[in-house]
């Protein structure tokens, strides 16, 4: 394995093991936590320290070791784990998230990491300092007779060593422990290679050497099994006792003839508990090895290359696209009759979708890693804007596409960034409305017809409905007159450029973080909302499809074209009656239906297919749903519903606006995929984008 390799595999255990280590913390603050959950924090963040150690990032070493220190004294007893203490080790695991991030960036660690481990070196020096100065004195030999019995200490020892391959790729080097075998006494070390094979059957991925290690003069055997405790499970170990004394305690004291073997007293380390008596020696108790019962099965995992997880991915949409293919076919063909041709058919399109799901699931991860690092923003922007907040997370185990994981992430900083400077209250407001001084936050995550439903939630004052208006109005954005409903009022929020901010901060102001938001969760094929009442807090939606690599769309004619809708946003289908279509203005037309208007949007005329006219009154109309409003688009033909392959535009031929990707049919023809949020904005413009036009001709 390269060097390069293994620094991606330290990094990716640094991430399992921040995640259990703020885990561990969570259920501490939570009450729920025993003397084990300390020492799963204590073991997550040694591990981070050797293994960083071992790549040279001397920053995050030097944090770890003061962090470690910290919590030596928590589990020996000499610091109790609340209030400013627990405070400090939740910001030191954030502190040793930041600097993985910054040896992972190759950049220069945040100013705030000396700060905090500052205070973890002055809360050492407070836990054991003082203790450390009470015993302090200088010790004088004594002498001791020779004793009779030999005792434990300066034994020797011989150790077996065999390596599995998971525990090269976990990262771990056999080197480094035997290393540590060194500093417990004197070793000498064989290197067996007899099952090495040749080159012509060698297996790079498998692991064939092992070593024998002799070791003398070490304390006890207990401090050899502290040099495997991390690779426990990833190796073949075997410890035995070489010196006579620690082989065989009993026949060295009936030798001595100190004592009889009656009188010798049991081992305790052979007593089980719960055994049978001695003259049943076959008795199961007995017989059964004592930790049988508490064996686990080891899980294990894989990791796997993302790029060859999506070159399976673009395989299986070849699938889907190819089952479309037949289906055009035998139905051209006249056999789509045929009863077992048919089942045949659908039984191939089942198998399909369940592979397509099954392959989908392999990049499906948590969201619970994200949820934790949004935990850091919080506590950073409470501590900014001096406002205490308390985060609570809900839905951690919910799955979602690991590249849209990766990418949510920015905006939920804008909006967590927003729900603590803008909803959260200061105390003292908090109390006059009788609330607790603490704001809480709430991220949650949860699955909901198909689709990933993000919401993040305050009990703040909530959204100020005539102050966004005021700035609107004077931002010029909408006419003095104007009385949208709510829902239009909040979306102004994600307007470029616009703030209700009196001052522009640190957090926000400056009216970038909602439209960096809205496009973002837009580019991933989602929608966002708001909700909120007065007095009481603002709801923040954002809907997302389950993956980017496939898409439930209706299929409709324009022109001469076929394109493709989210089915996602599409509400329903109608053909109105003759006056319901109405001119409003130029080029401008709306759909009158129950009581409302909704703009309608000519595909046909936007998209250059045709010269702008009236919309047909005896047209198809679909009803849309955008981010601000809903539409009805003008189509020609609605001609099925499927199940799409979404193939970029982006690396092939560029953006177009109005067009979010593209798909392949059954009939190998290209159809363009419909961007129903930036519709209404292309028809406003009152002519087709050019870069829209002769697609055709530049994607052939």
């Amino acid at each position: 394995m390269t060097n390069d390799a293994l620094i991606d595999t330290f990094f990716a255990e640094c991430e399992e093991l921040i995640e259990s280590l703020i885990a561990n913390l969570d259920q501490i603050s939570a009450g729920e936590w025993d003397k084990e959950t300390v020492n799963g924090i204590f073991r997550a963040v040694h591990s981070i320290k050797g293994a960083a150690g071992a790549f040279g990032f001397s920053n995050l070493v030097d944090f770890a070791h003061h962090y470690e220190t910290v919590l030596d004294l928590i589990r020996s007893d000499k610091l109790a784990i609340e209030g400013d203490v627990l405070r400090l080790a939740v910001r030191s695991a954030d502190i040793l998230a930041e600097l993985v991030d910054c040896a992972r960036d190759d950049s220069a660690p945040p100013d705030v990491a000396a700060t905090i481990s500052a205070e973890l070196v002055t809360l050492v020096d407070d836990g054991d300092g003082e203790e450390d100065q009470a015993f302090s004195f200088t010790p004088a030999p004594l002498e001791f007779a020779p004793l009779a019995i030999p005792i434990e200490t300066s034994d020797a020892f011989e150790v077996c060593l065999k390596p599995n391959a998971e525990m090269y790729l976990s990262g771990h080097d056999p080197y480094n422990l035997i290393n540590g075998l060194e500093k417990k006494g004197t070793i000498e070390v064989e290197c067996n290679i007899e099952d090495v094979p040749g080159l012509d059957n060698f297996d790079f991925d498998e692991s064939y050497m092992s070593w024998t290690i002799h070791i003398a003069d070490v304390a006890s055997e207990g401090e050899l099994h502290d040099v495997f405790q991390f690779v426990d499970g990833l190796c073949d170990l075997t410890i035995t006792p070489t010196s006579a004394a620690a082989s065989d305690p009993i026949d060295q004291l009936v030798a001595a003839g100190s004592a009889t073997l009656d009188e010798v007293p049991p081992d305790p380390s052979m007593v089980q508990p719960n055994s049978a008596p001695e003259n049943t020696p076959s008795s199961p108790a007995i017989a059964a090895p004592a930790t049988s019962a508490a064996v686990k099965p080891v899980q294990t995992t894989l990791r796997v290359d993302p790029e060859r997880v999506d070159r399976l991915i673009n395989s299986v949409g070849e699938l889907i696209i190819n089952h479309a293919v037949i289906d055009r076919n035998l139905q051209e063909a006249g056999l789509i009759s045929n009863s077992e041709m048919t089942a045949a058919l659908d039984d191939y399109g089942n198998l399909a979708r369940e592979i397509q799901d099954a392959v989908m699931s392999i990049r499906a991860q948590p969201v619970k890693s994200l949820f934790q690092r949004m935990g850091r923003v919080v506590r950073e922007a409470g501590e900014a804007t001096q406002k205490p907040v308390q985060f609570v997370t809900e839905g951690e185990t919910t799955e979602i596409d690991k590249t849209m994981l990766e990418r949510l992430a920015d905006p939920l900083v804008h909006m967590l960034r927003n729900a603590v400077d803008h909803g959260i209250e200061k105390p003292e407001q908090r109390s006059k409305a009788g609330k607790a001084p603490a704001g809480i936050v709430r991220l949650s995550a949860s699955h909901r017809s198909g689709h990933v439903v993000i919401e993040i939630s305050d009990d703040g004052a909530g959204l100020n409905r005539d102050r966004i208006l005021a700035k609107a109005i004077e931002k010029k954005i909408i006419a003095p007159d104007a009385n949208p409903p709510d829902s239009e009022v909040y979306a102004l929020l994600f307007a470029p450029g616009f703030s209700t901010a009196d001052n522009v901060t640190n957090l926000s102001g400056r009216g970038v973080g909602m439209d960096v938001v809205k496009t973002a969760i837009t580019s991933l094929g989602g929608k966002v909302g708001i909700s909120s009442v007065s007095g009481e807090g603002t709801v923040f939606s954002i809907s997302l499809p389950l993956t980017l690599a496939v898409l439930d769309g209706m299929i409709v004619e324009v022109g001469r074209e076929t394109m493709v809708l989210p089915l996602s946003s599409v509400i329903e289908t109608l053909r109105p009656k003759p006056h319901d279509v109405q001119e409003v203005g130029p080029g401008e037309f709306v759909l009158a239906m129950r009581g409302s208007f909704v703009t309608i949007v000519d595909l046909k005329s936007l998209f250059g297919f045709a010269d702008a006219v009236k919309p047909n009154d005896q047209a198809t109309y679909v009803l849309v749903e955008t981010n601000t409003h809903t539409i009805a688009v003008a189509v020609e033909a609605i001609q099925d519903q499927r199940q799409v392959v979404i193939k970029s535009l982006k690396g092939n031929y560029g953006s177009i606006k109005g067009i979010s990707a593209a798909t392949i049919l059954g009939d190998g023809n290209i159809a363009l995929i419909v961007d129903p949020d930036a519709l209404l904005e292309l028809s406003s413009r009152a002519k087709a984008p050019k870069n829209c036009l002769n697609w055709r001709a530049k994607l052939d």
